[in-house]
C-alpha cells in the first residue's frame, strides 16, 4: 500500500468500507425521508416539500458571546507524537514543535478542549409545536451542554495553542451524519496533522486510511504564527494576519451533514493591529461588541426533524435559514457600534445581506472592514449589501447609534436560490433571518472608531516575475452525475500536486459550465485574485476580493488567477469546492507542500 506525505504507515482501507457500511445502515434505520436523483449530469434535484411554517423572533441571542477560557491541564499531557496508548488518533508528530515554542515565538500553548457529543433535545424555534426538540452534534466546551455553533475561541498572534478535539458522536445513531471527525480550522496557517485533512477521520473504532490508528482523541498544534516566519523571521508576515475564522468537521464524504447536524465553532485571531481592545490598535469595535453570526440553510421533514440526503450529489437546498443555531432569532443591541463577523457555514445556500427598516422599504448602510479572515487594506464605506457564498466570512461595522430607542430592524436576504448550484436573482424585499432590536443605551462610552487605513497588503510580484511563476490549472467540471477537478475524483492517497516549500505559484480556476457555480477553497495559504474572466472577457475584481481570500467563487464559465505562496510548512493538504455536497461527492484535491 502507498503511503502519505507523512511517511507513516496507514491504517488499512477497511476502514473506509466499514463507516460506508454503518453510514448505510445508519440511512436505512432513519425516518426522515430521502430523496434519490439519478445520476445523470443533467438531472435535476427532485422538489421535496417545505419545512413546516415556523414562528419568527421567539428566541433571544446572547448580548454577547463569551470566549472559551484555556485550561490549567489537559490528561493525559499532551505529547509530541501521538499518544496512542492514551487514546489518541496515530497523527503524525507536531512539526517544529520544539523550533517554534519558545519564547519570542509561538511560547507555550495554551490548552484547550472541544468534545463532539450529541445534545439530544436541540431547539430550533423556541416551543414551536412544529419543530420539536430533537439531536444534533456539536461542540461543548469547558462545562457541560452541547451548541451549535460550539465554543468560540479568541486566539493571538504569538501565543500557541493545543486545543485536544475528542470524539463522543454516538456510534449507534440514526439518520444522517457518521460519527466519525477530523476537525479543520478554516484556514489557519497550520502543519498538515493538525490541519483536519478528510482522511484523518477518528473515533473508538474508526481510523482514516492517512492515520496510523483510531482514537478517542486528537490533538490540534496550532501555533498562531503570520505566514511567512521562515522568510521574514520573529512571528512572520504581519500583514498575513487572519482574523475570522471557524473550526468544522472535514470527514471524507460526510462533510455537508456533519456539518449540517451542527458541528462547527467560531476562532477569532487577535495582534497588536486588530487587538480585540477599543483603546489600543485599530480601536474596532471589541467585546461584547464583537458579535460573529453564522447562517446555515436546513431542511426539516413534515415532523419539524432536520433531514437530509447525503447519497444524493445535489445534496439539499435548505428553505430555512438558521442564525447561531436558531430560526428567525432576535438580537438585542446598543446604540453604539457593532462589529459583526458574518459566516455561510453552508451547506450550499449562497446569501445577499441587506439591512432593512420594519417596512422593507429603506435599506440601511454599513462599512465592510473583512472579507473572509482578513482585515481589507481599507474599509469600504456606505454598504448597501454583501454576498457571501458558502464558507465566506464578512466582517462589516454597523453603528446603531443612529436609531433611536426601541427601533426594530432587519437582516434580510435578497438573493433567491432554487436549487443546491448557484443562486439566482437578488430579489426586493427578501427573506428576513434575524430581527435587531435596539433597546438599550451602552453602559459606557462607545470609545470604537473605524479608521481609513486598516491592514496593508504586500505588494504583488512584478509583471514578469509573475510571468515567471508556475501556473496550475483546476477544471471543476460534472461528469456522469458526479463533481469532479480535471475529470478525477479525490483520491486521500494521491497528491494531484506537489509544491515546493517557500514557493509561489498562480492557480488558475476554471468552471466551463453555466449550471453552477463553486466556491473553491485552498487550505493553509491565502491568495491574492490576479484576474478573473467569463468567456475570455476581462472582468474588473469587486473591491471587497481585492485583499486576501481564501475561498473564490468561480461562476458561470469562469476563469479566477490565483497567487499563492505556500510556506513553512510542509505535507498533506486540499483543495475543493466548499458547496459541501460537491466537495462531498468528490469535488476535492490533496496537494502536498514538500
Amino acid at each position: 500500500m502507498r503511503k502519505d506525505s507523512n511517511h507513516h504507515d496507514p491504517v488499512t482501507p477497511v476502514a473506509h468500507s466499514k463507516r460506508r457500511t454503518f453510514l448505510k445502515a445508519s440511512l436505512a434505520a432513519t425516518a426522515a425521508p430521502l430523496v434519490l436523483t439519478p445520476g445523470k449530469t443533467r438531472a435535476q434535484p427532485t422538489p421535496l416539500p417545505p419545512s413546516p411554517p415556523t414562528t419568527p423572533w421567539v428566541e433571544d441571542l446572547p448580548n454577547q458571546v463569551t470566549p472559551l477560557t484555556p485550561l490549567a491541564t489537559l490528561t493525559p499531557a499532551p505529547t509530541l507524537n501521538a499518544n496512542i496508548a492514551g487514546g489518541e488518533c496515530g497523527r503524525a508528530p507536531h512539526q517544529r514543535y520544539a523550533e517554534l515554542t519558545v519564547p519570542g515565538k509561538a511560547g507555550t500553548p495554551l490548552l484547550y478542549q472541544l468534545t463532539a457529543k450529541e445534545n439530544p433535545a436541540w431547539l430550533f424555534n423556541g416551543n414551536n409545536p412544529y419543530y420539536p426538540p430533537q439531536p444534533i452534534w456539536g461542540y461543548e466546551g469547558n462545562t457541560p451542554g452541547v451548541t451549535t455553533p460550539g465554543p468560540t475561541i479568541h486566539a493571538r498572534y504569538g501565543q500557541s495553542v493545543i486545543c485536544r478535539i475528542r470524539n463522543q458522536l454516538p456510534q449507534n445513531h440514526t439518520g444522517f451524519g457518521s460519527p466519525e471527525i477530523s476537525t479543520h480550522l478554516h484556514n489557519m496557517h497550520t502543519p498538515s496533522e493538525s490541519d483536519g485533512f478528510a482522511s484523518d477521520f477518528y473515533s473508538a473504532v474508526q481510523g482514516g486510511v492517512t492515520l496510523t490508528a483510531p482514537g478517542t482523541f486528537n490533538d490540534h498544534f496550532y501555533p498562531n504564527l503570520y505566514a511567512g516566519f521562515d522568510e521574514f523571521g520573529g512571528l512572520g508576515d504581519s500583514r498575513e494576519a487572519l482574523g475570522s475564522l471557524f473550526y468544522h468537521d472535514h470527514t471524507e464524504g460526510v462533510t455537508a451533514p456533519n456539518v449540517l447536524k451542527g458541528m462547527f465553532g467560531r476562532y477569532m485571531v487577535f495582534d497588536t493591529l486588530d487587538t480585540g481592545d477599543e483603546t489600543t490598535g485599530l480601536r474596532l469595535p471589541s467585546g461584547a461588541y464583537d458579535y460573529p453570526l453564522s447562517f446555515s440553510d436546513k431542511r426539516f421533514d413534515s415532523g419539524g426533524r432536520l433531514t437530509f440526503d447525503e447519497l444524493n450529489p445535489e445534496g439539499v437546498l435548505g428553505d430555512k435559514i438558521v442564525v447561531n443555531g436558531k430560526i428567525e432569532p432576535v438580537l438585542r443591541v446598543a446604540r453604539r457600534k457593532y462589529r459583526l463577523r458574518l459566516l455561510n457555514v453552508g451547506p450550499s445556500r449562497f446569501y445577499e445581506f441587506v439591512l432593512q427598516n420594519t417596512g422593507g422599504t429603506i435599506v440601511y448602510p454599513y462599512t465592510q472592514i473583512a472579507s473572509d479572515g482578513n482585515l481589507l487594506p481599507a474599509p469600504i464605506l456606505n454598504q448597501l449589501r454583501v454576498r457571501i457564498a458558502p464558507a465566506e466570512r464578512a466582517d462589516i461595522v454597523v453603528d446603531f447609534s443612529r436609531f433611536p430607542l426601541n427601533t426594530t430592524l432587519y437582516l434580510v436576504n435578497q438573493l433567491t436560490q432554487v436549487d443546491t448550484r448557484k443562486p439566482g436573482v437578488v430579489q426586493s424585499p427578501g427573506t428576513r433571518v434575524l430581527k435587531f432590536i435596539v433597546d438599550r443605551q451602552p453602559p459606557t462610552p462607545d470609545l470604537s472608531v473605524v479608521p481609513s487605513v486598516l491592514r496593508p497588503l504586500r505588494d504583488l510580484p512584478s509583471a514578469s516575475e509573475l510571468a515567471a511563476l508556475p501556473v496550475r490549472t483546476w477544471v471543476f467540471q460534472r461528469n456522469s452525475g458526479m463533481w469532479n477537478v480535471n475529470g478525477l475524483f479525490f483520491d486521500s492517497l494521491t497528491a494531484r500536486a506537489r509544491v515546493t516549500r517557500g514557493t509561489a505559484e498562480i492557480w488558475e480556476f476554471i468552471n466551463p459550465d453555466n449550471g453552477w457555480q463553486h466556491p473553491i477553497h485552498v487550505h493553509f495559504e491565502e491568495g491574492r485574485i490576479l484576474s478573473k474572466s467569463v468567456n475570455g472577457v476581462s472582468l474588473t475584481i469587486p473591491v471587497n476580493e481585492r485583499g486576501r481570500k481564501d475561498v473564490f467563487v468561480v461562476g458561470e464559465l469562469m476563469t479566477v488567477r490565483v497567487l499563492v505562496r505556500f510556506r513553512d510548512f510542509s505535507g498533506k493538504y486540499l483543495m475543493h469546492c466548499h458547496n459541501l455536497t460537491h466537495e462531498d461527492h468528490a469535488m476535492m484535491v490533496r496537494f502536498d507542500i514538500v
